[in-house]
């Protein structure tokens, strides 16, 4: 399965079933992070078989089921739009690996969630992780209209990057992004909302791999 295809058959799942991730994919999801951390300075960790995290009940939004794995997303202050980008490269890739994922801000027990913290640093958010009891369901999506200014006369590419980013899992599903493009030049702009700078990160990641990086340039 190539990075497109993991993207385009990756929907949200909060039931998994009883069945342990094999040791050869924890190995390979545990290189995967320690590349993205050298990289940049986040400090992402992987927890197998600890049943704390998602041991709760009393929430208001998406109880999950049977969900023992999780990446704890951790990092220094201010790195927001950095955990975007670089989760959802971890979740495309458990994607490829034939597992299901979700990401989760508040439907977990905080207390319950081993990770470790250096100074200056802070959990951001965690992602579910495991073999799904369904592949999930799509999601509804606003227009490319009302999320770009893409038109007939825009190029290829670009119109491609947006199939891609409407497809990113955003807070709530509300997709409070928007991305313009001018002479090969694009602007991603997050509107004010929860997560919002966290998912602009996650719509980035995914209008790179629709579009090819080698065919524009992020606005500065």
């Amino acid at each position: 399965m190539t990075e497109l295809e993991a993207l385009k058959n990756r929907h949200s799942v909060r039931s998994y079933l009883n069945k342990p991730i094999e040791e050869e994919k924890v190995a390979l999801l545990n290189e995967k992070v320690a590349e993205i951390n050298d990289k940049t300075g986040l400090h992402i960790q992987l927890l197998i078989n600890e049943p704390k995290c998602f041991a709760v009940n009393d929430v208001d939004y998406g109880v999950f089921k049977n969900c023992t794995n999780y990446f704890t997303m951790v990092g220094p202050k201010g790195m927001d739009e950095e955990v975007g980008y670089y989760g959802q490269m971890l979740v495309l890739y458990a994607q490829q690996l034939g597992l299901n994922t979700c990401w989760a801000k508040s439907s977990f027990k905080k207390s319950g969630v081993t990770f470790e913290q250096n100074p200056g640093e802070k959990l951001y958010i965690v992602i579910a992780l495991g073999y799904g009891e369904t592949q999930g369901h799509e999601r509804k999506t606003k227009s490319m209209e009302a999320l770009s200014n893409c038109t007939e006369s825009s190029p290829q590419w670009f119109k491609d990057g947006m199939e891609a980013a409407m497809l990113a899992p955003t807070a709530i599903n509300q997709q409070r992004f928007y991305l313009s493009e001018k002479d090969g030049v694009v602007t991603a702009k997050a509107k004010f909302s929860i997560l919002t700078h966290m998912d602009l990160g996650i719509v980035k990641y995914n209008f790179e791999i629709g579009a090819g990086k080698e065919n524009f340039k992020w606005a500065e």
